[in-house]
């Protein structure tokens, strides 16, 4: 429908005798119910977002809590299986592998299992280690370490690396206390780690002392093949709940969840391993899930706390009172709206018009897009076994020759796809050079050159209709990763086009051979070894180009490419290479080259991989040059950020880099905060001076203000005329004294035909824990008060 149609349909229902004031009544009343249904939706959709941000960082929660619970299996396994593949381990080793293992827990021991007839001869050997008061102990009833009674075994703490500063309880007996007894013999039954019910942790500070004891039996490395053996020691994490789940989180008071952990061991009773300093809000949300601790489940419940409550509140009656004042300045509008109608009409037409201006743009730029993907499908690359029986037969040679791939792969050969009198010609002509006879079969393999090398050469291919297909085709051996000759594998551009210009064109005739001989940028193999090196099986002539290497030099030293690639890109580059190997996906990558001709070059590499009988990888590709595309994107790139009027950047850019400083300070790295500015009366300059000349204004109110600011500063336009400007590592006071140089150079001269020009500013500096939008808010008040308190006037945040 043309726009002319639906002009009637928008500004034709209001009659040009019909009054101002009861238009502008209907539309405050209009206003009044809007406002009142976009308040009832927002109730909906805050509620809806309240429990997707709750259930998104509960999720993040729980990760975390079960990620640290596997890190303590891991390490604690790893400790395990130090002592179960050494003869014997000696203090010193085991204070240097646990030592680096003590984060988030407070102490790794080591205990011996002991017999009553071994005892005596155990407490001497550890009183000769240095520990002259060396003794097996046990708790008493003041929890006070004693002598251990004399019992049949004892499973004693021999090593023991901590962060308490009460000391390692060295000598302790593990069975002389049933809770810690049960854990052992749960090991034991298990022949893996267990976990012991909550309790008092023994030389622990009281802080950390609540917590479970993780431990894994140790055996030697040939245990008897007897039933019912016994580790000869275990190895055993004092975990502190409170350290282990509370560390790295953040303050109580900033804290958006609390957390409650109960350990399921008991069924009768479920006792609270852990719960957060900070408490839960009065909520409806609430998450709860099981996780698993060696061979113990946890319920672990968590509910928003009031600090998330507090940072997720509803802002229905911001809405209510902005609807409110909003209805009431459109009804003042409407004056405006239905006297300038035909203004407004002839505007629209006119965005109209260029619109489908750009559209057109864009069609013709997608045309060109769809021509470069189609051409990229018309190499036909067709491998053959020893026999000449064709293996591989890709798009490109279906679509070149009408075939399909079933029909050729295992059926045809080579041989049978090019004109007869053409290989007889050729295996004569090869059999006068060589001096022995050259099968036909063998004439388009045969090297031609005078050194050797493989040589594209012209052929003519019939298809499956019968019609005959002129193409430049080069044939190049296949080798395996012991270098045994293994196949062959030709690549045929089809030249029909270019023989019907040649013939047509023959002063260019040397300029065509030469184009036509060459695939545009690099055609390669590329292979992987079992063992990870790499090699270059084969290399196009355009590669030379690509990396201006000779293909030879590759040939002989895949690594020449890597040298060639920009430092910053090699690892990713390698890495790239190595994840389309371990899963056989098509490898696709952008990334520069530093070339000593031609300096830094954007190339885009693309090859699909195979696996070989061998276990190695190869891969069939062609790269290509981009350094044109990619400068076309920097220059899309710089137009997208930049306001189109002023020239300054526009509000996507301000929001990019808001994000990145945010980021930034909530590291605690530096200060940050932003002036906002509202040129006061705007809408009165475009009234009586028409919006060519409130266009004008806004270009002379940027470059004044643009003049005055400091290199480090990001002054950008949010629309219409609002503008931003962003001070990296600036504090409260500094801004301050910025706005009022800005304030006072604006208004401090007029502008061509309008006058003195005034503007209000609001400032707002950063605070620990706030978050963007907040600090946005507050700047955006500041503007609010400078307008009530009477415009032109620079504002400070509010406390």
């Amino acid at each position: 429908m043309s726009f002319q149609a639906v002009r009637p349909k928008i500004l034709g229902f209001i009659s040009e005798d019909a009054s101002a004031w009861l238009v502008a009544l209907l539309v405050l009343l209009m206003g009044g119910v809007l406002t009142g249904l976009l308040a009832w939706s927002t109730v909906n959709v805050f509620h809806h977002q309240l429990k997707q941000r709750f259930q998104l960082l509960a999720s993040e929660r729980y990760s975390r809590i079960e990620e640290r619970f596997q890190d303590q299996e891991q390490r604690l396994d790893g400790l395990r299986r130090f002592f179960a593949n050494s003869d014997s381990v000696s203090r010193e080793e085991f204070d240097g592998y646990t030592k680096p293992l003590l984060h988030r827990t407070q102490a790794y021991s080591f205990a011996a299992r002991v017999t009553r007839a071994e005892r005596a001869q155990f407490e001497q050997k550890v009183r000769d280690e240095g520990f002259s008061n060396f003794t097996l102990r046990e708790l008493d009833g003041n929890s006070q370490l004693q002598l251990a009674a004399e019992r049949d075994e004892y499973v004693a703490v021999l090593y023991s690396q901590t962060q308490s500063r009460l000391g390692s309880p060295l000598g302790y007996d593990l069975l002389a206390q049933p809770m810690r007894r049960a854990t052992l013999e749960r090991a034991d039954k298990l022949g893996s780690m267990a976990v012991s019910q909550p309790m008092h942790l023994v030389s622990i500070e009281p802080a950390f002392a609540r917590g479970v004891l993780l431990v894994a039996p140790v055996f030697s490395r040939n245990p008897p093949s007897a039933a019912g053996v016994k580790p000869f020691g275990y190895v055993m994490a004092v975990i502190s709940m409170r350290q282990l789940l509370a560390d790295g989180l953040p303050d109580a008071n900033y804290d958006y969840l609390s957390v409650r952990i109960l350990d399921l061991s008991i069924d009768d009773q479920h006792e609270v391993l852990y719960e957060s300093i900070n408490p839960p809000a009065a909520s409806d949300l609430s998450a709860s899930r099981l996780l698993r601790l060696a061979d113990h489940d946890y319920q672990v419940d968590i509910t928003p706390s009031e600090a998330f409550i507090q940072a997720n509140h509803s802002s229905v009656t911001t809405l209510m009172v902005l609807g409110g004042l909003l209805s009431l300045l459109l009804s003042a509008l409407v004056y405006v709206l239905v006297s300038q109608r035909q203004r407004a009409l002839k505007m629209v037409e006119q965005r109209t018009e260029e619109l489908r201006a750009r559209e057109q743009e864009l069609s013709g730029t997608h045309g060109q897009l769809r021509g470069v993907l189609n051409a990229a499908t018309q190499v036909a690359i067709i491998a053959t076994d020893l026999r000449g029986v064709i293996s591989t037969f890709n798009a490109g040679a279906e679509q070149m020759l009408g075939y399909a791939s079933v029909e050729v792969v295992g059926h045809m050969t080579l041989e049978n796809l090019h004109l007869p009198r053409e290989l007889v010609a050729r295996a004569a002509e090869l059999s006068a050079r060589y001096g022995k006879p050259i099968p036909t079969c063998h004439a388009m393999l045969v090297e031609g050159g005078e050194e050797g090398a493989s040589e594209a050469r012209e052929w003519t291919l019939v298809r499956c209709d019968g019609s005959h297909l002129a193409v430049n085709m080069l044939a190049t051996p296949v080798l395996d990763e012991q270098g045994l000759w293994v196949g062959h594998l030709a690549i045929c551009i089809d030249i029909t086009e270019r023989k019907r210009v040649h013939e047509a064109l023959a002063a260019r005739d040397l300029l065509l051979k030469k184009l036509s001989a060459h695939v545009p940028g690099g055609i390669y193999q590329f292979k992987m070894e079992f063992d990870g090196r790499f090699s270059v099986i084969y290399a196009s002539d355009g590669i030379r180009e690509i990396y201006e290497l000779e293909p030879d030099v590759l040939l002989l030293n895949a690594e020449a490419i890597f040298t060639r690639i920009h430092p910053q890109d090699t690892t990713r580059v390698r890495a790239s290479i190595r994840a389309s190997a371990d899963t056989l996906s098509p490898w696709r990558e952008e990334y520069r080259v530093q070339l000593p001709m031609r300096g830094l070059r954007w190339v885009r590499g693309e090859a699909t991989p195979e696996e070989l009988p061998g276990g190695g990888v190869l891969w069939h590709g062609y790269i290509s040059d981009i350094s044109d595309l990619k400068r076309v994107e920097e220059e899309l790139r710089a137009l997208s950020i930049t306001d189109s009027l002023t020239g300054i950047h526009n509000r996507r850019y301000f929001q990019e880099r808001l994000t990145t400083e945010m980021a930034r300070v909530q590291r605690g790295v530096g200060e940050l905060s932003v002036i906002m500015l509202d040129i006061d009366h705007f809408k009165r300059i475009n009234d009586q001076h028409g919006h060519a000349v409130g266009d004008r204004v806004l270009q002379a109110v940027c470059e004044r203000i643009g003049h005055r600011l400091r290199r480090t500063d990001v002054f950008c336009r949010l629309g219409g005329e609002e503008f931003m400007v962003l001070c990296p590592d600036t504090d409260r006071e500094q801004a301050h004294v910025l706005a009022m140089q800005l304030w006072q150079g604006l208004r401090s001269s007029p502008i061509d035909s309008v006058g003195f020009v005034t503007a209000s500013f609001g400032i707002a500096s950063w605070r620990v824990g706030e978050g963007a939008d907040a600090l946005l808010l507050r700047a955006d008040s500041g503007v609010y008060a400078a307008k009530q308190a009477g415009r032109d006037r620079v504002e400070a945040q509010k406390t």
